[in-house]
């Protein structure tokens, strides 16, 4: 069971390794080649809009406070269901952020590099839980209403993204909340 369950978590995280790098490679090629030919020399040196800029900050906070909240759980949390997808998040926003990295420093975009206040308040109540009242508050809290306000803001923040690096990693972006929120909401705690 261990081991069937260990390879289903690797098959997933392959699936989404692949899916980030196909996205990104795909959304990419083709602009790249348009901005040099047509814009020359702003591909790096470009002003991106206030949205493409809030987008990219917005996406590495989420990513960030993700991968945060997926280590604690991990360290703390009883079911192994819950660690299971504390593990997914970690590695999922962890591929995600280095994604955005890479996007914001072509860009020169300066990002955040920790949890948000809110999301350091959330830990510190996490951190007083133990059992399965930590996995029922990681679970509500960093499964279920971080994911649906982070499609929110995904989705608002598409409106007004002008660039189409940023655009393509925010479209590789969104599919994963989703899926993310989709299997917190079908876990019952």
């Amino acid at each position: 069971m261990q081991k069937s369950n260990s390879l289903k978590n690797l098959l997933v995280i392959s699936a989404v390794a692949a899916m980030f790098s196909t996205v990104s490679v795909q959304a990419q090629t083709p602009t790249s080649a348009a901005q040099t030919g047509a814009a020359g020399q702003t591909d790096s040196g470009g002003k991106l809009s206030s949205g493409d800029v809030k987008a990219l900050k917005d996406m590495a906070q989420a990513d960030i406070n993700e991968v945060a909240a997926g280590k604690l759980a991990l360290s703390k949390a009883k079911s192994s269901e819950v660690k299971a997808y504390a593990q997914k998040m970690v590695d999922d926003h962890g591929a995600a952020l280095t994604k955005v990295q890479a996007v914001a420093g072509q860009k020169g975009v300066t990002l955040p590099t920790e949890p948000d206040a809110t999301h350091k308040t959330m830990a510190a109540g996490l951190e007083k839980q133990s059992g399965e009242a930590f996995d029922k508050m990681y679970m509500e809290n960093a499964g279920t209403k971080d994911h649906k306000m982070v499609l929110s803001k995904l989705q608002s923040d598409a409106k007004k993204i002008k660039d189409p690096d940023v655009k393509a990693v925010a479209d590789a972006h969104t599919p994963v909340v989703e899926q993310h929120l989709k299997s917190a909401q079908q876990m019952s705690m």
